[in-house]
C-alpha cells in the first residue's frame, strides 16, 4: 500500500515540476521581445530516496528553483564598452556641428576674409590717400571681425547647450541610482537564493544599470541578492545595497586643501570663467599682501601634472594678493580675502571656474568628478571618463574649449600684430586726441605686474616711444618739442620705460613732464588719454616698448580676443586716422607714405608666434594657424567617428554574447515545451496507473 502511495506522490511532484517548467517556458516565449529579460529555466532536483529491499527506492523529482541564464563577466565588460560607445557617439554627434561651423569649402569664411583684409592693406599701400581704398578696408575689416565674433559666439552657444544637456543627464542618472537602490531593497525582501530567486527584479535592476552606464562609466560588485554595489570606474560609490548616493551639477566654485600645520584662515576668490580647472600650489610661505613678502604660488591646469611656465621654462610664480590687486592667471583674476594668518608652503587651492559634476556624500564636501583631460591628451582616471555625461563635458571643455582658445589666440595675434604696426604709424591728419582702449585695475601698479589688469601686460618690453609736436595752424614741426619720453627727469639723460617698474601713472607723468607745454595726459576710467594743448597737434613714432599698442593708443583694433575684437570707433568715424604711413626721418607724415600699410599687408605671409594654454608656441602665418584650427576640427571629428564605430562594434559583440546566454531562442523553447508536455503527460499516466493499482488493492477486500 505504501508503495502505491509513493507512486501517487511521485506523480504529483512530477506534474507540479513539469507544470512549473511549462509555465517558465511559456514566460520565456512571452518575453522573447522584452528588453532586459533573461531566459529562465527550472532546476529539477531528485527527491530523497528511501532505504529498502532490494535497495534504495527513488521518490521522483521536484522543481527546486527557477533560475536565470546570465553571464556576469560578459555583462561587466559590456557596461564598460557601452559607456565608452555612448561617450564617443555623443562627441561625434556634437562635433559634426562644429565641423560645419569651420567648413570653408562651400562658402567663404575666416580664411578668405583674412586674405581680403591683408589684400586691402596692400591696395592701400598703393594708394595711401585714396578714400575708396580706406572705405573698402573698413568694410572688409568688419566682415573679418564679425566672422571671428560669430565663430567664438557659436562655440560658446554650444557650450551653453551642453550645460542644459548635462543638467538633464545628471538628473536622470540620479533617478536611476535611486531606482537601483529601491530594487535592491525589494530583492532583499523577496530573494531567497536557490529557493525563491527574484529573477524579474534582478532583470529590472540589470536593465537600469545598463541605462546608468549610458550616462557615465560604472562598475558593479554583485555579492548576491540585494548586496549589490554600483560605483564609478574611479571608485565613487553610487549605490551600496539599499543606500543611494547622488550626483549634483554645480556652478563655479573653489576649495582649499591646507597642509598640516597651516593656520591660513582666509578664502580664495576669482573673477571670470574658463574651461580649465586651476590648481594653485603655494611654494613660498608668506602673507596675502599688496607689498613685499607675499606668498608665492604656481598654477596647474591639469590637476598638478604640469605647471605653467615662464619664458625661461621655469614654473611661473604668482603673488598672493588681496582684492584690490587681483592677480591675472590665464583667463581668471584671482585674489584672497579675510586672511589674518600667512599661507604656508604646501597649501593648495582648486579653482573650478565652470559648472561641473560633483559626487555628494553625507560626510564630506562635494567631490568634483567632472571629466578632465590632461596636458598629454589622456583622461584623468580619477574622474568620469564615459557615458553621455563624459561625452558632453569632454566636448564642452576639452574640444570646444580648446577651439575657443585657438580662435582667441588667432584673434589676439591679429589684434596685436596689426596694432603694433598701426600704433607707430601716421594717418592723413595729425592728432589732437589719442585715447587708450585698454585699461588697468589700478593706475599705481607696474604695468608688467600680474596685478595690473592690463590685457597686454605680457607683451610690454623695456624701451620707449617718440612724440612729435606740430603747430596746429601751419603744420610746422616743432623740433624742440619732440622726442622720446623721459621716465625720470632727475637722472641725467633719457630714462626708458620698464614694465616691471613703471605704472600707468608713471606713463602719464612722463608725458606731462616731457611734453607738458604742448600736450596734456590724463587717466580717465583707468585708461590713458592724451590731448594736445591749444594751438598744437601731435603724432607718434617708433615704439620699442609696446606701450602704444599695449595701452590702445593710435591703434586700428580694440579688444583682446575674438569676442571683443572691433575696429576702433574713431578710426571708423574718420578714415583719415587709418595709418598708411609713418612719420619719417624728417619728422614729417606725408600723404603718399605707405610704410605702415605695406608692413601690415606683409603680415599675410609673415610668421608670428602664437600659443595657447596647452599648445607650445609656434611660428607660422595667421592664415596657416587658422588652417591648422580647421584641420584639427576635422581630425577630431574623424577620430571621434572612428572611436564611436570601434566601441560600438565591441559593445555589440559583448551584447550578442550575452544574448547567446540570456536571450530567448524560440526554436529551443518550442522544443522544451514539447519535452515538458510529454513529461507532464507521462506524469499524469503515472498518477492514473497508481490510482488503478490502488483500486485493485482496495478490490481485494471485497
Amino acid at each position: 500500500m505504501s508503495g502505491v502511495t509513493s507512486l501517487l506522490n511521485m506523480g504529483q511532484l512530477s506534474l507540479l515540476a513539469n507544470q512549473t517548467a511549462i509555465q517558465t517556458t511559456g514566460n520565456n516565449i512571452a518575453n522573447v521581445n522584452t528588453v532586459g529579460y533573461s531566459r529562465q529555466a527550472v532546476r529539477f532536483e531528485e527527491y530523497p530516496a528511501l532505504d529498502g529491499f532490494p535497495g534504495q527506492i527513488g521518490n521522483g523529482a521536484y522543481a527546486a528553483e527557477v533560475y536565470r541564464y546570465f553571464n556576469g563577466f560578459v555583462e561587466k565588460s559590456y557596461l564598460d564598452k557601452a559607456s565608452q560607445q555612448s561617450r564617443w557617439d555623443t562627441q561625434y554627434a556634437m562635433l559634426q556641428s562644429v565641423e560645419s561651423l569651420f567648413n570653408e569649402s562651400s562658402t567663404p569664411g575666416i580664411n578668405a576674409a583674412m586674405s581680403q583684409f591683408f589684400a586691402d592693406w596692400q591696395a592701400l599701400s598703393q594708394r595711401p590717400d585714396d578714400k575708396a581704398s580706406r572705405d573698402a578696408l573698413l568694410s572688409h575689416s568688419d566682415n573679418l571681425v564679425k566672422l571671428l565674433q560669430n565663430a567664438e559666439s557659436n562655440l560658446r552657444i554650444m557650450q551653453q547647450q551642453m550645460d542644459q544637456y548635462l543638467k538633464q543627464e545628471v538628473g536622470e542618472a540620479n533617478n536611476l541610482i535611486k531606482q537601483i537602490a529601491e530594487l535592491n531593497r525589494q530583492i532583499e525582501m523577496h530573494d531567497e537564493p536557490g529557493k525563491n530567486n527574484a529573477n524579474t527584479l534582478i532583470d529590472n535592476r540589470n536593465l537600469l544599470v545598463r541605462q546608468l552606464a549610458q550616462k557615465l562609466d560604472v562598475d558593479v560588485i554583485d555579492n548576491g541578492s540585494g548586496k549589490f554595489t554600483v560605483v564609478t570606474k574611479a571608485g565613487h560609490t553610487l549605490v551600496d545595497g539599499v543606500n543611494a548616493f547622488s550626483l549634483a551639477y554645480q556652478g563655479p566654485q573653489s576649495q582649499a586643501s591646507l597642509t598640516p600645520g597651516s593656520n591660513f584662515d582666509g578664502e580664495i576668490h576669482f573673477d571670470g570663467s574658463d574651461e580649465y580647472e586651476y590648481t594653485l600650489d603655494v611654494v613660498q610661505s608668506g602673507a596675502v599682501t599688496s607689498g613685499a613678502g607675499a606668498a608665492m604660488f604656481r598654477v596647474s591646469l591639469d590637476g598638478g601634472k604640469t605647471w605653467l611656465k615662464d619664458e625661461n621654462g621655469n614654473d611661473r610664480l604668482f603673488a598672493a594678493r588681496p582684492e584690490d590687486q587681483k592677480v591675472k592667471v590665464q583667463g581668471l583674476d584671482i585674489y584672497f580675502s579675510g586672511a589674518t594668518q600667512d599661507l604656508t608652503a604646501g597649501d593648495r587651492f582648486t579653482v573650478t571656474p565652470k559648472s561641473g559634476v560633483y559626487w555628494i556624500t553625507p560626510t564630506t564636501s562635494p567631490l568634483n568628478i567632472s571629466p578632465q583631460t590632461m596636458a598629454d591628451g589622456t583622461d584623468n582616471p580619477r574622474r568620469i571618463t564615459g557615458g553621455t555625461i563624459g561625452g558632453y563635458m569632454i566636448f564642452r571643455d576639452t574640444q570646444v574649449g580648446r577651439y575657443v582658445d585657438r580662435v582667441n589666440a588667432l584673434s589676439e595675434s591679429l589684434i596685436w600684430e596689426v596694432n603694433r604696426l598701426h600704433s607707430q604709424g601716421a594717418g592723413l591728419d595729425h592728432m589732437s586726441v589719442m585715447s587708450g582702449t585698454y585699461g588697468v585695475s589700478d593706475p599705481s601698479i607696474a604695468l608688467g605686474s600680474d596685478s595690473s589688469g592690463l590685457a597686454w601686460l605680457d607683451r610690454l618690453e623695456s624701451g620707449n616711444f617718440s612724440m612729435y609736436v606740430y603747430d596746429a595752424a601751419s603744420g610746422a614741426y616743432l623740433s624742440n618739442a619732440s622726442g622720446p619720453l623721459d621716465f625720470d627727469s632727475v637722472t641725467p639723460g633719457i630714462q626708458n620705460f620698464d614694465p616691471a617698474v613703471h605704472s600707468l601713472n608713471d606713463v602719464r607723468d612722463a608725458l606731462n613732464n616731457t611734453f607738458g607745454a604742448y600736450i596734456t595726459a590724463d587717466i580717465v576710467d583707468n585708461k590713458l588719454v592724451v590731448r594736445s594743448n591749444d594751438g598744437y597737434k601731435f603724432g607718434v613714432g617708433g615704439d620699442s616698448s609696446g606701450l602704444l599698442a599695449g595701452l590702445g593708443l593710435n591703434t586700428y583694433f580694440q579688444g583682446s580676443d575674438a569676442s571683443t575684437i572691433a575696429v576702433r570707433p574713431d578710426v571708423r568715424s574718420d578714415t583719415n586716422f587709418i595709418n598708411a604711413g609713418k612719420i619719417n626721418g624728417g619728422s614729417e607724415a606725408n600723404a603718399g607714405d605707405n610704410d605702415t600699410a605695406t608692413a601690415i599687408a606683409a603680415l599675410a605671409t609673415k610668421e608670428v608666434t602664437i600659443a595657447t594654454t596647452f599648445e607650445r608656441a609656434s611660428s607660422q602665418t595667421l592664415s596657416e594657424y587658422y588652417s591648422a584650427i580647421v584641420a584639427t576640427v576635422g581630425a577630431d571629428t574623424a577620430s571621434t567617428k572612428f572611436n564611436a564605430a570601434y566601441t560600438a562594434t565591441l559593445a555589440k559583440d559583448l551584447d550578442e554574447r550575452q544574448s547567446q546566454v540570456a536571450g530567448v531562442n524560440l526554436d529551443e523553447e518550442m522544443a522544451n515545451l514539447v519535452k515538458f508536455q510529454h513529461a507532464y503527460k507521462a506524469a499524469a499516466k503515472l498518477v492514473t496507473t497508481a490510482d488503478q493499482m490502488m483500486q485493485t488493492l482496495l478490490g481485494l477486500k471485497q
